[in-house]
């Protein structure tokens, strides 16, 4: 039998091969060690906010897989791999799904099988060119797998650690933030290429693929009208709606008149349509301070929940967005009847949210001056097609309301709020996310920060941003780098059966 290191056909050695001795133990031990190192690239995401680390992150688990005796090894170890990965991502989860996390991680960590075991075959002396497109092209095909919404959304997406860094997001704006995980993967491909095989020409490669994003970055968007003046409102942790209802109106009565005041999700615990007295109030804000975008998170007349944006102007309520894609286990529990057990032994939804059934827009202001926005609800912000809708509609300025109170000391707020940068990176429009404990945030139309009210801030922030017109190439032609990457996987994969029968 050949061993790994005798066998130097394209493919490496078939995964069908008996693995040579080796025991249990160490076995075990490198998973551990695969798991671990899949934890490590999650520091790269805020809070610990070491984005330049992403570069790098993934070399140890790219050595573990690529250490195993035969691919079928190599794949466990990716598998573990992903399940760290995705275990640090989501540990803040648990007080809303406990123990099903460990479930979670272990079953979409599998996504990350394909990448241990390209990893393996392709990190050897003379593949360089096929490793530094098919292991990125594995990664970012689960990426976007894991990112339907039916399998819990895009949280932790590998190029959001790049939301501090306009100039490598102008990446996103060509083909997403598929387009910058894949930059950032190939990098950490050709930096392990040069551990293993003292590649020059992996290091020169890894240099350029990092410059890509400063080569085609152009810093000025097209200006869609006057720049607006935003109040974004933040009460913080608050108990009961009343008080919290109190406190936004309390906040909002301090502040000068502007373009929009936003305040965050579940902001109003009533159904609006049967309190007149609180429209009333919201109405008179509106007609001092600007229209008011509030939002509403209670049962309605026919016992239904639901989530939805309020725009309110000095008439009144003018508009109404539902939530359209709700958090899995936060607000409703999929396949309910199978795993409504998990609402009994933690935080999960007691009952399910009723979703909208489309993007609505909204427009602050009157005459030439308005300008047209796109309201969306908190998990929203993660899914890029939702920013991307909106703004074919003709948006020219995306609004987020969220609450995170519930994971109010973990690393969840700061990351939500990050991905803010990379929407606007992506639609070339400015986004403000008011966050009813924080993080409030404010972007501009190349993902540059103009304002951050961290959860240890109550109050408001008025900040100035311009509205923003024509298409980015993501905007226009939508998901093609992972439908690219799966064409990719699809031929590689292939062409490794192929070389397998032809042995």
């Amino acid at each position: 039998m050949r061993t790994a290191a005798e066998f130097t056909g394209p493919g490496g050695p078939s995964p069908d091969e008996a693995e040579p001795p080796v025991s249990p133990r160490a076995r075990r031990g490198f998973r551990l060690v695969a798991l671990v190192a899949g934890a490590l690239p999650v520091l790269a995401f805020p809070r610990a906010g070491l984005d330049w680390l992403a570069w790098v992150a993934l070399v140890p688990g790219l050595l573990v897989v690529r250490a195993a005796a035969t691919g079928r090894e190599a794949a466990v170890r990716g598998w573990w791999f992903g399940a760290g990965f995705l275990t640090a991502a989501l540990y803040w989860l648990i007080p809303n799904i406990g123990p099903a996390l460990v479930l979670v991680a272990a079953g979409a960590g599998v996504l990350w099988a394909g990448w241990g075991y390209a990893a393996w075959a392709l990190l050897r002396p003379g593949r360089l060119a096929a490793a530094l497109v098919v292991v990125p092209s594995v990664w970012a095909v689960g990426e976007w797998l894991r990112s339907w919404h039916a399998l819990g959304g895009p949280w932790a997406l590998y190029g959001a650690t790049q939301w501090r860094h306009p100039t490598v997001l102008s990446l996103a704006s060509l083909g997403g933030v598929w387009l910058v995980t894949f930059a950032l993967v190939a990098v950490n491909t050709a930096v392990a290429m040069v551990l293993i095989a003292r590649s020059a020409t992996a290091g020169v490669l890894a240099a350029l693929i990092g410059l890509s994003g400063p080569v085609v970055y152009t810093p000025s968007p097209e200006a869609a009208g006057r720049p607006m003046r935003i109040a974004l409102v933040q009460p913080g942790v608050v108990d009961g709606p009343d008080r919290r209802f109190a406190d936004g109106e309390r906040i909002t009565a301090a502040l000068p008149a502007v373009d929009l005041v936003v305040w965050g999700e579940s902001s109003v615990g009533f159904d609006l349509d049967e309190r007149p007295d609180l429209v009333a109030r919201l109405t008179a804000l509106a007609r001092v301070h600007g229209p008011l975008l509030v939002n509403e998170d209670a049962r309605d007349a026919s016992g239904r929940i639901s989530k939805s944006a309020v725009l309110i102007g000095p008439d009144g309520i003018e508009s109404r967005y539902v939530k359209n894609l709700l958090v899995p286990f936060g607000e409703y529990i999929p396949l309910r009847r199978e795993l409504g057990w998990v609402a009994h032994i933690s935080e999960a939804a007691k009952e399910d949210r009723v979703p909208g059934t489309g993007i609505v827009l909204m427009r602050a202001g009157t005459g030439p001056g308005a300008v047209t926005f796109g309201p969306l609800i908190c998990f929203e912000s993660a899914f890029p097609d939702q920013s991307r809708a909106v703004v074919r509609r003709g948006a020219h300025l995306i609004v987020y309301e969220s609450a995170t109170s519930t994971f109010q000391g973990s690393w969840a707020p700061p990351q939500h709020a990050s991905l803010g940068a990379v929407r606007a990176a992506e639609t070339g429009r400015p986004v403000v996310q008011a966050a009813l404990t924080g993080v409030s945030a404010a972007f501009d139309a190349k993902g540059r920060r103009l304002a951050w009210l961290d959860t240890s801030r109550r109050g408001s922030v008025l900040v100035k941003v311009a509205p923003a017109a024509g298409r980015t190439p993501y905007d226009r032609f939508g998901d093609y780098v992972p439908w690219l990457a799966v064409g990719v996987v699809l031929v590689s994969g292939w062409c490794a059966v192929r070389t397998r029968r032809g042995r």
